[in-house]
């Protein structure tokens, strides 16, 4: 009997520690299968950036998203995380992707304008990913060093301080082309959308390294208008039945407007130099509106290419996908299209990230902007963040399984910052985005009035609260300074304006009263021109900025 007992009490024994051994490689496996699904213990994923030109950030989540069929964005949202506010650190091209290749924010960088970016030997994030052991690719839009853009964009920089008002854009308007079988409307967007779709399915199967792969869209940047003359700017929204179908019309909101007497100074200038003090109806707005929305369908069906493409050659499953845009468009919203604007419409950016290890169906609420793609490039590729960057990695705030931020640099901040020093804005412009509050300050801090705005109670920005609430506006403003000397800044960009302008005079010799009239401005110009060469002339007679 007691033999028996005694070989029963081994038996349990022996299944016991079965049962232990089992639960261990359970653990185990579990273990395993959680570090393989985040991106920063698996093998290196492949990183595709899709990012376009223009895009509203709003229309990616509700209501934005009512107006809009975008039915990859939404595959984007179901298989991983959207931001619900996400910003650019400038609202123009040139200094936007700026920050967004260098992780600096503009007043580090220097990219006053759309002429004056990084020098083209500056290192990105795509380089350091690339001698990393990456292998790297980019297609279509760039727009991040200097020397680009038109005559008249820089030259309208440059003289934004001098005492006239001229038109600097054709009036805004649509057009419709072809008919509901015109799918391919911004057929050079589409090219580079093939060559991209033809080198995951050629190539990058086929790699035996992670790759970083770009793409640059200029959708839905309004096209050119030449039918404003020579020198002509990009005022037309355009598009086809096919994409007209998928805009939700009885969902456009059509925006309110103050009057023209009630306008911010600012916002006067901007909305004059754009051509959008006159008379508009509301199907004229209605229509522009639907037309842009109609462009961001197209831009959508291109990334859907992207990711169709990363499926059919099953490497989405191993593929970070990163879509976003430089900045928004207001679409009429202010009275104004086009960016240069710290309102939603032009500063609010798409951000929205999937792949292996990324939270799905998530909407994160922390403002976060462009400067932080390059921390998170290099956080993806497991390459050490470089602590002189103005962006935090957007790991810890994706991932499925909760990290702490592998850094020395302390909390993400609270806050975003953005500003402008370019065209169509007379005085340099800086946005604070911390909590409910957008404050907006201009120039040195006391020659223009600042704005203040409640998102949670004003979501369209129409009501300025700046002198309801001097306290709060003490407070923003003491924080701003904390980030940037920004009088320094307005004086510093003062100075360079007018130094540039002076050497391209120069250089222009006897032609330059004949240059300078056929700008974008020439149907104003022309009237007077007198007049306006006598404006600068008192301009540059005025003495230097002391910084």
């Amino acid at each position: 009997m007691a033999m028996r007992a005694a070989g029963l009490l081994a038996l349990l024994r022996g299944l016991l520690l079965l049962l232990l051994f089992l639960l261990f490689l359970l653990l185990v496996a579990a273990a395993h299968r959680a570090a393989q699904s985040s991106p920063r213990h698996s093998p290196l994923p492949n990183v595709v950036l899709v990012a376009c030109d223009s895009f509203d950030g709003r229309l990616t989540f509700y209501p934005g998203n009512q107006t809009v069929d975008l039915p990859f964005i939404n595959f984007m949202k179901r298989h991983g995380s959207v931001f619900l506010n996400a910003y650019t650190n400038s609202p123009i091209c040139c200094p936007s992707r700026a920050a967004m290749w260098s992780g600096l924010f503009t007043h580090l960088t220097e990219s006053w304008n759309n002429f004056k970016g990084l020098d083209p030997g500056y290192v990105t994030w795509m380089d350091l990913m690339q001698k990393h052991g990456y292998y790297t690719k980019k297609y279509g839009k760039l727009d991040y060093t200097s020397g680009h853009h038109s005559v008249s964009n820089r030259v309208e920089a440059w003289t934004r301080d001098v005492e006239f008002l001229l038109r600097q854009e054709g009036r805004p308007r649509v057009n419709l082309t072809g008919d509901k079988r015109h799918v391919r409307v911004m057929e050079a967007d589409w090219q580079v959308t093939d060559k991209a779709v033809t080198w995951i399915k050629e190539e990058a199967v086929n790699l035996t390294q992670p790759f970083a792969l770009y793409l640059g869209l200029n959708l839905p940047h309004p096209y050119p208008s030449p039918y404003t003359g020579e020198n002509f700017g990009s005022s037309t929204f355009l598009t086809s039945p096919f994409w007209l179908e998928k805009v939700h019309y009885e969902a456009i909101k059509i925006p309110t407007w103050s009057s023209l007497s009630e306008m911010h100074p600012v916002d006067y200038y901007s909305s004059y130099t754009k051509n959008c003090t006159g008379e508009f109806t509301k199907q004229e707005v209605r229509s522009i509106r639907a037309f842009y929305y109609a462009m961001c369908a197209e831009t959508d069906a291109m990334l859907g290419e992207i990711i169709s493409a990363l499926r059919d050659t099953e490497l989405l499953k191993k593929t970070i996908i990163i879509f976003t845009s430089d900045h928004g468009e207001l679409a009429m919203e202010h009275r104004q299209f086009y960016k240069m604007s710290m309102y939603e419409g032009s500063s609010h950016i798409p951000l929205l990230v999937m792949g292996p290890g990324i939270k799905k169906q998530q909407q994160v609420p922390a403002v976060v902007s462009l400067v932080d793609i390059y921390p998170t490039m290099l956080d993806l590729a497991r390459i050490p963040v470089l602590q002189n960057l103005s962006g935090y990695s957007l790991l810890p705030l994706l991932l499925e399984k909760a990290e702490d931020e592998e850094t020395h640099r302390g909390p993400r901040p609270l806050w975003v910052l953005s500003e402008f020093h370019g065209c169509n804005v007379n005085a340099s412009t800086y946005m604070l985005r911390i909590d409910q509050w957008k404050y907006i300050t201009y120039s040195d801090g006391v020659s223009v009035p600042p704005q203040l705005f409640d998102l949670s109670a004003d979501p369209d920005e129409l009501t300025n609260i700046a002198i309801k609430f001097p306290e709060t506006v003490h407070s923003l403003d003491r924080i701003l300074r904390s980030i940037v000397n920004y009088p320094r800044i307005s004086s510093t960009v003062k100075n360079y304006n007018k130094r540039e302008f002076i050497s391209w005079k120069q250089s222009l010799g006897q032609n330059y009263s004949n240059v300078i009239a056929n700008l974008r401005w020439h149907q104003d110009w022309l009237k007077d021109p007198k007049k306006y060469e006598n404006a600068i002339d008192r301009w540059l007679s005025q003495r230097k900025q002391i910084q």
